[in-house]
């Protein structure tokens, strides 16, 4: 699969080209997405988190566990939290106990705030614990969600939600029956570049939008056990994984949900190790007015843009979803917004939320939706028809 780039007509053309002719012709919304999150400096400073304090806790730090210490955690969410403000590392629940010693002496965390899990209930015991960071396999989140709010414990789920739409109902459900609070790890809109783009198709500044672009691919370098390369547990490939990036995008751009989807499975050049998950995916999602999405997702390429045509203007994040080093431009010039850690904004966003009893941005009923546009592209793919939603 080649990697588009949109620096000039003439590739935003041959996308739209190629992309026609992989798919063919092409036959629970959230208005003004994450809106509330724009008020954003040119400093990147935490303004927004709302450092002050609340009902709950009184003001003080909240104490988050991180469950699963893969990479994720070990490399962004653990470092991250050594910035916050409004929460901190205060414990720890894996199911490696070779990484204990590692993870206690690293950020000084006590023997009474570490648990398996097995020993993961006893957590409802511990009032060091405030939040619980889910950062396990895909279909092991609804298991986890659910116990942590039977413990009591307000809970970040990281993206996807979960594998399917009967899982993610289940999440919300277990959080409203035990008076807790449900986010999804949606860094992205904690982002200013990623903000700047909801408020520029939401608030059509350049007009109506006319269309949008979006990749997110890597070359996946992992062992064939893996876990994201497991349909089982993943609940597909690069789609699941970074593909929900650019729906994303696209639902945060247009701020409301598409009324259908046509998709097409990419050819898998080693079959041998995508043998259970599609090794690349594109599909467009189409809005009421006739404005089209076109998309693509690979463990077989390098990109990572989102691009929007609105009638008067346009704009472009490229990179648009890193962790880091994220640029964009539009029609008028390039964005000029200082570099920010995603995941410690959204940490302490959420902390704002349960200390001032606030609703967050991105709740379970984003981490539903989406899981249901992710599975109606997995159909259209499948059947090679146009699937509403």
């Amino acid at each position: 699969m080649k990697k588009f780039s949109f620096s000039s007509p003439f590739n935003r053309r041959q996308f739209l080209k190629d992309l026609s002719l992989t798919l063919g012709s092409t036959a629970t919304g959230l208005s003004l997405l994450s809106l509330t999150s724009c008020n954003t400096n040119k400093s990147g400073n935490k303004e927004q988190s709302g450092e002050t304090s609340g009902q709950n806790g009184q003001g003080r730090k909240l104490g988050i566990a991180l469950l699963g210490l893969g990479k994720y955690s070990e490399g962004q969410l653990a470092p991250a939290l050594q910035e916050t403000n409004n929460c901190y590392l205060a414990g720890i629940v894996t199911g490696s106990p070779d990484k204990v010693d590692k993870w206690k002496r690293k950020y000084d965390i006590p023997d009474k705030n570490v648990y398996s899990y097995e020993s993961f209930d006893q957590i409802k015991d511990n009032p060091d614990i405030d939040i619980v960071y889910v950062v396990t396999p895909n279909a092991l989140h609804r298991e986890f969600v659910v116990r942590a709010a039977q413990a009591k414990k307000h809970v970040i789920c990281e993206k996807p939600m979960a594998t399917t739409v009967e899982d993610c109902q289940a999440m919300i459900d277990a959080c409203k029956q035990n008076n807790v609070k449900l986010s999804i790890g949606y860094r992205l809109h904690f982002e200013p570049h990623n903000q700047r783009v909801m408020e520029l198709g939401q608030k059509e500044v350049f007009g109506p939008v006319k269309s949008i672009k979006a990749a997110d691919s890597f070359k996946i370098n992992v062992k064939p056990e893996d876990w994201r390369l497991s349909q089982k547990l993943a609940g597909g490939g690069p789609l699941m994984d970074v593909g929900i990036y650019c729906i994303q995008g696209v639902m945060y751009t247009m701020g409301k949900e598409p009324i259908a989807i046509t998709a097409k499975y990419g050819e898998k050049t080693r079959p041998d190790y995508f043998k259970t998950v599609e090794q690349s995916i594109s599909w467009q999602m189409q809005f009421e007015g006739g404005v089209i999405a076109d998309c693509v997702s690979s463990y077989n390429d390098e990109a990572g843009f989102l691009y929007g045509e609105a009638r008067d203007g346009w704009w472009r994040l490229d990179p648009a979803y890193s962790y880091s080093g994220i640029k964009g431009e539009t029609s008028q010039g390039k964005m000029d917004f200082e570099e920010v850690n995603q995941q410690a904004r959204q940490m302490d966003d959420f902390a704002n939320c349960v200390r001032n009893n606030k609703p967050t941005q991105v709740p379970g009923e984003m981490g539903l939706r989406d899981v249901r546009i992710l599975l109606a592209i997995y159909e259209a793919a499948r059947t090679n028809k146009k699937v509403g939603i």
